[in-house]
């Protein structure tokens, strides 16, 4: 059974290694394999780990984290969302956004955006994000990644 649950400090290895392998896994198909390697490797810091404390919640099947999210309730972005690959395809991921969206939703937030990358946006799409325009994300550590903004209106959904 699937159950989400808040992130905390102590999460924050286990968040990066999941994040790794998402990348690896699946954005070679929407970067060059030296970029997403290098998106891959970025180091993990006490910065990233305030992050996932702070707004990161975590699918977990039984003891196994298998997925993250995270939600910035001051921004409205919703981003990190990544899955084991060994559980990809189970719905973990849309039970990831709609928790995120409901938490939105009951903060009173009106919209949530996020940057998605070019192979995940047909997804967000089957979520109810719209957008379609190419842009490129800055890293703080100097990578450009090719994303697509997306936004989803709560109010009223």
């Amino acid at each position: 059974m699937l159950d989400i649950r808040r992130a905390s400090r102590h999460d924050a290895l286990d968040t990066y290694a999941i994040r790794r392998q998402a990348i690896l896994w699946q954005c070679t198909e929407a970067y060059d394999a030296a970029l997403a390697q290098a998106w891959a490797d970025v180091p993990f810091t006490e910065g990233y780990a305030a992050l996932v404390a702070e707004h990161f919640h975590l699918a977990c099947m039984g003891d196994t984290i298998v997925a993250t999210g995270m939600l910035d309730l001051d921004s409205g972005e919703l981003g990190a969302l990544f899955v084991l690959p060994a559980f990809m395809g189970r719905g973990i991921a849309r039970a990831m956004v709609e928790h995120l969206e409901g938490i939105a939703r009951a903060e009173g937030l009106e919209a949530v955006n996020l940057d998605s990358t070019p192979n995940a946006a047909a997804f967000y799409r089957r979520c109810g994000y719209t957008g379609d325009a190419l842009s490129v994300y800055q890293s703080p550590f100097g990578l450009e990644l090719s994303c697509i903004p997306m936004r989803k209106v709560l109010v009223g959904v």
